[in-house]
């Protein structure tokens, strides 16, 4: 089986150049500045720049997207967008900036900018529906106290208590949505609920009390209790949701070892990407990586911002 990296379009900076136009301009050329369709130029002096005959300024396919002001090669970009979204628990920015040849630095502020591509501005629709099942569940992110110094141990922080608290819903056999949450109580996670379920909607959860009054809200609502040592009764089970979890952790704490709270929010937008474009979906490497470049359009992240 070939290397997809071979491709053309990942060795040349000009060949990729041409493929993201195609890719993102399939339906006329869009000026980055004033979004105005087919009214543009190509400069004869300055291959890839146009000139717009609305605004006057002159543009490239990078302009209005997360790959602005870069100065980085569109094949690196698209080296580093394949990379990311063929790596089921994500790859370091040690590891993209080694195999690039760029700097750490760079690799870093790329991989923010990708995940930025990934992040959902708006959820298209509620999940669930009429006779479709819902996971919900909370975990939490974070180092273990017994492997920090000792010096830096709290004994009192058990569970959650020191960590980020991420809360996560999955249709069975569909897409996940996870958000990063201040807190897990009813007041935090009931309005996220009512907003992106579908009311005819079957919630699947554990017995936390926090489900407890909203899940009357829907049209069924199922339990287990882990406390008991009880996963599976039948139907109902946040078995799913579970094994997502799974892929999360296995990704921050083998692939990436610490992510902080500010950063939080595109981490889960990654992991929640490549799980809602998987290939039990349909969706392989590469129509993934088209997918995730077709989200770079609209979007800024500037060194400051993401380091902040």
């Amino acid at each position: 089986m070939s290397n997809p990296l071979n491709n053309e379009i990942f060795q040349d900076a000009n060949k990729a150049h041409e493929w993201l136009e195609r890719l993102l301009w399939s339906d006329g050329r869009v000026c980055g500045y004033c979004g105005v369709i087919n009214e543009s130029t190509p400069l004869a002096t300055r291959s890839g720049y146009y000139q717009c005959k609305a605004c006057r300024k002159q543009f490239t396919i990078k302009v209005g997207t997360v790959f602005e002001r870069s100065h980085i090669g569109l094949n690196l970009w698209l080296q580093a967008a394949f990379l990311i979204c063929a790596s089921k628990k994500g790859i370091s920015a040690h590891q993209m900036h080694r195999m690039l040849g760029i700097t750490y630095k760079s690799a870093w502020f790329m991989m923010h900018r990708l995940r930025e591509a990934m992040r959902v501005g708006k959820f298209p629709g509620p999940l669930g529906g009429n006779g479709k099942n819902v996971e919900a569940d909370e975990t939490w992110i974070g180092g273990k106290e017994k492997n920090k110094h000792r010096n830096k141990r709290n004994p009192k922080n058990i569970g959650g208590m020191g960590k980020e608290a991420v809360f996560s819903l999955v249709e069975r056999g569909g897409a996940v949505r996870s958000q990063h949450v201040p807190e897990v109580n009813s007041k935090t996670l009931a309005p996220i609920l009512r907003e992106q379920l579908h009311p005819e909607t079957v919630l699947m959860t554990d017995e936390a009390g926090q489900y407890r009054n909203v899940g009357k809200e829907f049209a069924g609502h199922e339990t287990v209790n882990h406390g008991i040592g009880e996963y599976v009764r039948g139907g109902a089970h946040s078995n799913t949701v579970e094994g997502y979890f799974s892929i999360l952790k296995r990704g921050i704490v083998g692939v990436y070892h610490h992510v902080s709270p500010q950063h939080l929010k595109r981490y889960l937008a990654e992991f929640d990407f490549r799980y809602n474009e998987r290939i039990a979906l349909g969706v392989n490497d590469v129509e993934r990586t088209e997918k995730a470049l077709k989200g770079i359009v609209g979007k800024r992240l500037t060194y400051r911002r993401a380091d902040a």
